[in-house]
């Protein structure tokens, strides 16, 4: 009986291998393949990465020079025809959209650019933003520009505190002494305002004649 039962075993044993020779000559090439897509792969990889640092690099030195122009007609046009990805296109639009001193109308085309682009990361849209009420002033209606800040002013957006201080000023300009005081007491407790930030809103505060609050104590963000 032992004997039947190792001989049984050995035949099954057999089988199994015979049965996986056959299932490893039919399929094998799979593995193969897979290898072959991975190495590719990852050359493919390391490639693009290559390609993306290259690029970055190339449009840092093409931006270095074109600001190292003596005016901003050069500076403007240099920029202008650099060779640019989508994403380093949002980001020359913003650095054309920094000297509105010289072209007013020009910087306020390109960050409209930027605001438009539904591609564009939110943290450079909303950056746009901000810039293009600063730059607007006056010219543009202050109701159009509160209803830019605040919406780039709700908890969690990058540059809510920076908004926050906008709208503040807003205040000042309806002559709300005492709601652009309250606004920017509030913002100096805030745990999203920077140093620098507190130390212009207390100065704010002080020209108006009000007294600024202790920052010692932060307020929740978005509270």
């Amino acid at each position: 009986m032992s004997n039947n039962d190792s001989f049984i075993d050995e035949v099954t044993e057999e089988v199994r291998r015979d049965r996986l020779f056959r299932v490893y000559k039919r399929y094998g090439w799979i593995g193969g393949v897979l290898i072959l897509v991975v190495v590719v792969g990852s050359g493919v990889i390391e490639w693009r990465k290559s390609q993306a640092e290259s690029s970055a690099r190339g449009f840092g030195d093409g931006v270095i020079d074109a600001l190292d122009m003596s005016s901003p007609e050069e500076r403007r046009a240099a920029l202008a025809g650099l060779s640019v990805s989508a994403d380093q296109a949002r980001l020359r639009d913003l650095i054309l959209a920094s000297d509105p001193t010289e072209d007013k109308a020009g910087a306020l085309a390109a960050l409209d650019a930027v605001i438009a682009d539904g591609k564009t990361p939110a943290v450079w849209r909303d950056l746009a933003v901000l810039r293009r009420v600063a730059v607007a002033g006056a010219d543009q209606p202050l109701a159009e520009r509160r209803s830019a800040l605040e919406a780039i002013a709700a908890p969690g957006r990058p540059y809510r505190a920076l908004a926050a201080e906008q709208l503040a000023h807003l205040l000042i300009e309806e002559g709300k002494a005492d709601e652009a005081i309250a606004a920017l007491n509030t913002l100096a407790q805030d745990q999203d305002s920077s140093g620098a930030l507190r130390a212009r809103a207390a100065q704010v505060v002080t020209a108006l004649g009000g007294t600024p609050v202790a920052a010692g104590n932060a307020a929740p963000a978005g509270g």
